[in-house]
């Protein structure tokens, strides 16, 4: 094992328990300035800091000694318009050690690549051509999708969930070194935003990914539109707008279409079936019924469970013949950790 200590793995443990420099200085008594200069990598780390480190964090010698980095953060994210750096940067930590253990998986099974097309807006010109070239390229021809984690998992993307302390965040995609994309979503994400969550990062990772797109782009309004027409393709869901558009109407469809009844509401107003009073008259109706935040339970969509990631860890687990401690080690952790981020 390489016994040299990654000042990077400093940072994710810090940001993984949404400590800031000061935080973790504090702790192990040591001025921020100097903390600042062991995670720049300027300065050597003594074996009673480290130790107190070790006991601030906890997490493992191993978790320090392993090879990477942070990746910056993604422009895949679906969250609020204005989040703080504090709420980001602990789903963040999480998210690149993951991608770390996960990596690690993959090198061993080598997992096909997925198939994941390239939908440069260039030649697609809009969002909605996009979601509809990848609905014929993926060979969708049911409008509705019924399980849509089954379907990204079957092209080969990796989904998992954690808890994210926060309902400000929905989801964050990345990369694993070996090119396979991971989405991670809120465990707090009801079914119906659960599976809008999906199609917006799906957007993201076929538009966005490998496309540079400009800085003036958009990107989160293309993914937006991206997953309104790859879960409510307008050819289909025309006719179930045709006539009043009523709450309890958005209802009925929320349960055919498995997305949320507001999801429905912009779909409608944007295939010009709502005037702006109409959609303004509607959205008072949510406010006063308090539904805008929270709809009825009754109208519910059952969340989608993904597996291949849970497989994968498994089916490595099996081969190496490990227990969850063992498994554990491997992936530079304690087993208390594993299970809170595998749940195996």
């Amino acid at each position: 094992m390489n016994k040299i200590i990654n000042p990077n793995m400093i940072v994710l443990g810090r940001e993984l328990r949404g400590l800031t420099q000061a935080d973790l200085a504090s702790k192990i008594k040591l001025t921020p300035a100097t903390l600042s200069k062991m995670e720049l990598s300027s300065l050597g780390i003594a074996k009673e800091h480290f130790d107190n480190i070790l006991k601030s964090l906890h997490l493992p010698e191993s978790f320090f000694y392993q090879e990477g980095e942070k990746m910056p953060p993604s422009m895949t994210y679906r969250k609020r318009q204005v989040v703080s750096q504090k709420i980001l940067s602990p789903i963040e930590a999480q998210v690149n050690i993951c991608r770390l253990q996960i990596n690690k998986v993959l090198e061993q099974l080598k997992l096909e690549q997925p198939d994941l097309p390239v939908l440069d807006l260039s030649k697609y010109e809009t969002p909605i051509k996009a979601a509809r070239q990848l609905r014929k390229e993926w060979g969708l021809k049911e409008p509705i999708i019924k399980n849509l984690v089954q379907l990204l998992e079957s092209k080969g993307i990796l989904i998992t969930s954690f808890n994210f302390g926060t309902n400000r965040v929905d989801a964050q995609s990345i990369l694993t070194e070996t090119k396979h994309p991971i989405i991670f979503t809120n465990r707090a994400l009801l079914g119906d935003r659960q599976r809008f969550t999906l199609a917006y990062e799906l957007g993201h990772l076929v538009m966005h990914l490998y496309t540079s797109p400009s800085l003036d782009r958009e990107v989160s309004h293309e993914a937006n539109l991206f997953a309104a027409e790859f879960l409510m393709p307008e050819k289909e869901i025309r006719p179930d707008f045709a006539g009043n558009i009523t709450v309890a109407r958005l209802g009925e469809l929320k349960k055919k279409w498995k997305v949320s009844m507001q999801s429905l509401l912009y779909r409608a107003d944007d295939l010009g079936f709502l005037t702006p009073n109409q959609k303004r008259y509607l959205l008072q109706q949510f406010n006063q019924m308090k539904i805008r935040r929270r709809e009825p339970p009754e109208l519910d969509i059952a969340k989608e469970t993904p597996v291949l990631m849970k497989t994968l860890i498994t089916k490595y687990k099996t081969k190496m013949k490990m227990d969850i401690t063992e498994l554990a080690a491997f992936f530079n952790i304690y087993s208390d950790e594993f299970i809170n981020f595998y749940g195996q």
